[in-house]
């Protein structure tokens, strides 16, 4: 049996801590895939590390011992006496009790690296299943002062993430992540890695945040919301979707835009590249 398993027991008991379903909660206890976590975040002291739903700890035990200072952003109440409990001691913990939706997360990274000099700013977390993507769009679309983000989640949602887009398992969300980041597959997490065990399987992903953006583009919101209209029909062609949505005024004009833009009219959206959504931007915006 392994130590972490001995260990989570031992708290769940102690602090009489049962997984909170509707918070998603389910609790890591293999070590080595805590070990690949913080691996592959690729810690040092010069970094700021906010870790979204720390849970019992497991993970922010091993970051503290890497990182400049780690700030865990925790929603159930019932986890912060034992998080304060376990890492009273270290000066570089602080703990904020909140749903991370509404932290003011670029005040709060401003903050920390104006205070002490962190070179850089990173997420690690093992986020809840049923809120994953609000959370990395809010990560993401903010535009935050991050290096990376390092998040255990679904592997059916991790697959549509890491994706390249116009490629296998492609999805409104994957043109999102490819514009923000650069994103890797780091480790599938069997689910008796957990307790209690989930019913599926979870999977590590690293985003790297792009310093630019893979292209030009007179309106991301635009673009964006084109993607989102063209995948919420995804069944039908890309022209029919777009019509039906208003994106285009009517067939005429779709047509012409996709032939100017050398698009098969029969082309269905997860088929397009994120060039090609800007480009269809671009002459919508024209």
């Amino acid at each position: 049996m392994s130590d972490l398993l001995e260990e989570t027991r031992f708290l769940m008991k102690k602090y009489h801590i049962k997984a909170n379903k509707s918070l998603g909660q389910n609790f890591l206890i293999s070590n080595e895939v805590v070990e690949k976590i913080v691996d592959c975040s690729n810690i040092s002291k010069d970094d700021l590390v906010i870790e979204i739903g720390p849970g019992l700890g497991t993970l922010t035990k091993e970051l503290l011992e890497k990182a400049g200072k780690v700030v865990a952003i925790e929603l159930d109440k019932k986890m912060l006496s034992i998080l304060k409990d376990r890492f009273s001691l270290y000066h570089n913990f602080s703990l904020i009790n909140k749903d991370v939706l509404k932290v003011d997360l670029n005040k709060l990274i401003k903050e920390e690296k104006e205070k002490n000099g962190f070179k850089r700013a990173k997420i690690v977390a093992n986020l809840p299943y049923y809120i994953t993507t609000p959370i990395i769009m809010k990560l993401l679309e903010e535009k935050l002062d991050l290096e990376s983000i390092t998040v255990m989640i679904q592997k059916e949602v991790a697959d549509r993430l890491v994706a390249i887009p116009g490629e296998k398992d492609t999805g409104a969300i994957t043109y999102s992540v490819y514009y923000y980041s650069e994103a890797e597959s780091v480790l599938e997490v069997p689910n008796n890695s957990f307790i209690p065990e989930p019913e599926v399987t979870s999977k590590v992903i690293k985003l790297n945040i792009r310093k630019e953006t893979p292209v030009e583009v007179k309106s991301r919101k635009v673009m964006f919301r084109i993607i989102k209209c063209a995948f919420m029909q995804r069944r039908k062609t890309l022209l029919n979707a777009l019509v039906n949505a208003k994106v285009f005024l009517n067939k005429e004009e779709g047509l012409k835009i996709l032939k100017e833009l050398n698009l098969d009219e029969n082309i269905r959206a997860e088929k397009l590249n994120l060039q090609n959504f800007a480009d269809i931007t671009n002459k919508i915006l024209k």
